[in-house]
């Protein structure tokens, strides 16, 4: 496995959960107490949801120093802001509104707008929120498909080989849907990424990702080297039931 791949497995998603939780605590904590603020990316889909669910609960929702947590989102489907298949719309509803954090810090994809200008208005967020800095967040989930794409970055599309772009506009053709997604080159700058990785229907890819030779056109979750950062993958004991120790 490539050096730079941290693996720890747990023996459920419950137990996931929870370190993931107590990760993103601790990082916040002392990301606020070095630097004034915590940006963190979240992602989609069913994997991150238990985790979701466990911050917007004592005791983890109280340990959170919300009024400085900055929140983007990786990647977004674009469909109407209140439907259920939405990113921002699930975390929505199984966090943010049981938390107190000000609308002001977030920024969700603004979907209202056709994908190319959704794209663009995107990466105009991005770069104006970290202003003269380069844009860099202290951490980034993403989650790992059975195809092998991770945010919205899927094989053989030609966000993969972009390394001009924050932000860029896919078409999917098999859920015949546009997609948004941060590029790897902007993923890659970050001070944290955590791939989270749950259940059986991913051990075959998981096994390929991290130990077959570098095909990011076919396996795009390889992409994600961090320049000057740390790279953890999360994963329940399912998921791992492919990898050798």
């Amino acid at each position: 496995m490539n050096q730079q791949n941290n693996v720890r497995v747990f023996q459920s998603e419950t137990e996931l959960a929870a370190a993931a939780g107590k990760y993103i605590i601790e990082l916040a904590k002392h990301t606020v107490e070095t630097r004034g603020r915590f940006v963190i990316a979240l992602s989609g889909g069913h994997t991150p949801e238990q985790l979701y669910t466990l911050l917007s609960k004592p005791p983890f929702r109280d340990q959170l120093p919300w009024h400085k947590t900055f929140i983007f989102w990786g990647d977004e489907r674009c469909v109407q802001s209140n439907d259920k298949r939405n990113n921002a719309h699930m975390t929505k509803a199984l966090l943010l509104d049981h938390v107190d954090i000000s609308l002001s810090n977030t920024y969700p994809v603004p979907v209202e707008f056709s994908p190319a200008e959704a794209a663009k208005k995107y990466e105009h967020t991005i770069k104006a929120f970290f202003g003269d800095d380069p844009p860099r967040f202290d951490l980034i989930l993403l989650g790992l498909g059975e195809n092998g794409h991770t945010a919205s970055i899927f094989p053989g599309s030609d966000v993969i080989s972009d390394d001009t772009h924050l932000v860029r506009e896919i078409y999917v053709p098999e859920q015949k849907m546009f997609r948004i997604t941060m590029t790897a080159n902007l993923i890659n700058q970050a001070c944290n990424i955590i791939f989270l990785v749950t259940g059986e229907s991913k051990a075959e890819i998981l096994n390929t990702v991290l130990t077959t030779p570098y095909q990011p056109d076919k396996y795009p979750a390889q992409l994600i080297k961090p320049v000057n950062g740390n790279l953890y993958w999360f994963i329940d004991n399912k998921a791992a039931n492919l990898l050798s120790k």
